[in-house]
């Protein structure tokens, strides 16, 4: 399988088709792909830290960590970098192949602060593992700074639909994220972008989203399929829970569209038994974020101790990285 199989112009009619397969013909089809293009019994092990946490100007609705919004979520400033490089070591220790580092910015800024991320990102990748961020939106020199310091992957995730998406986010547009992943891709940082499920959105929101994502010139290689997080105090705090198959059909068909992706199982997973999630791995998802005190970012997600049991239980394992490749010139 190799990089000219993959297709770039999916139609909306397309995906809907495939999300809207009978369940078991569709996880099915999204398994076969997975087994084609991925390795079936490997799942990677991503560690999600937040380096600065709260106080953010945006208003995205689902998130805690908006200034505007009463929550209980306590503003971190930006953690010393020793603090980072000590928690990055400790995810490596327990089996993470990538550390991410979020901060809750609505964009960075050319000051101390970047330059304390920069030695953070050298810090991390001098360890071996695929180093991420993610800093809210970034310009062409600052993605550049990032991939010279050895910046694996940057995530910009579109949340939603192009057209849904000023009923969750109103501080800044649909193309902002559009232009943000384009000064990563050009910078030759790799690209992890998804969304999330269960906003109030449609089944044709889904698939718009999806259809934006695997129609790009080059898709993700990262794709986060987040279930909602609600969080007390945010205008979606009170949403339903978003059912599991909905969150299986996503997955399947994120495989289906975009196979060489790593399709990651992200948030929400608190929520899900080992067997809902049994069945998002079946239909293609292959990595899972832990976060440390059982948090992921400021919402409650299962311990380290808890996903490797249930990997075991599942016959899965934890993906160990061959080599990785420097991202520093």
């Amino acid at each position: 399988m190799n990089e000219n199989m993959l297709k770039h112009d999916w139609t909306k009619e397309e995906l809907l088709a495939i999300y809207n397969r009978p369940l078991m013909q569709l996880v099915f089809d999204a398994a076969t792909v997975h087994r084609q293009w991925q390795k079936p019994d490997e799942v990677q092990i991503s560690t999600l830290l937040s380096v600065k946490t709260g106080g953010c100007p945006e208003d995205c609705s689902y998130c805690g960590q908006a200034a505007r919004y009463h929550t209980d979520i306590k503003v971190q400033a930006l953690l010393p970098t020793e603090t980072v490089l000590a928690h990055a070591q400790k995810a490596k220790d327990a089996g993470s192949s990538r550390f991410c580092m979020a901060a809750a910015w609505r964009e960075v800024r050319d000051n101390r602060d970047f330059d304390r991320i920069i030695d953070m990102v050298k810090g991390v990748n001098e360890m071996g593992l695929e180093v991420c961020c993610t800093l809210g939106m970034l310009t062409e020199s600052q993605a550049q700074r990032l991939q010279e310091a050895g910046l694996y992957a940057y995530n910009h995730n579109l949340d939603t639909s192009e057209e849904f998406y000023d009923e969750i986010i109103s501080t800044r547009k649909f193309d902002n994220r559009l232009e943000t992943i384009k000064h990563v891709r050009k910078a030759g940082i790799t690209v992890c972008s998804g969304g999330i499920i269960g906003l109030g959105e449609t089944i044709d929101d889904r698939v718009s989203m999806l259809r934006s994502l695997a129609n790009m010139e080059k898709h993700p290689e990262s794709v986060p399929i987040n279930a909602l997080a609600r969080v007390a105090g945010t205008p979606l705090a009170d949403l339903p829970r978003i059912d599991i198959w909905e969150m299986v059909r996503t997955i399947a068909t994120a495989r289906i569209v975009m196979p060489a992706s790593m399709v990651r199982l992200s948030a929400g997973r608190i929520e899900m038994s080992e067997v809902e999630q049994a069945w998002c791995f079946m239909a293609g998802a292959n990595s899972i974020f832990t976060g440390e005190r059982q948090t992921l970012l400021v919402t409650p997600n299962p311990g380290v101790s808890e996903d490797m049991q249930m990997l075991k239980n599942l016959g899965l394992k934890a993906m160990v990285l061959e080599k990785k490749e420097a991202c520093a010139n």
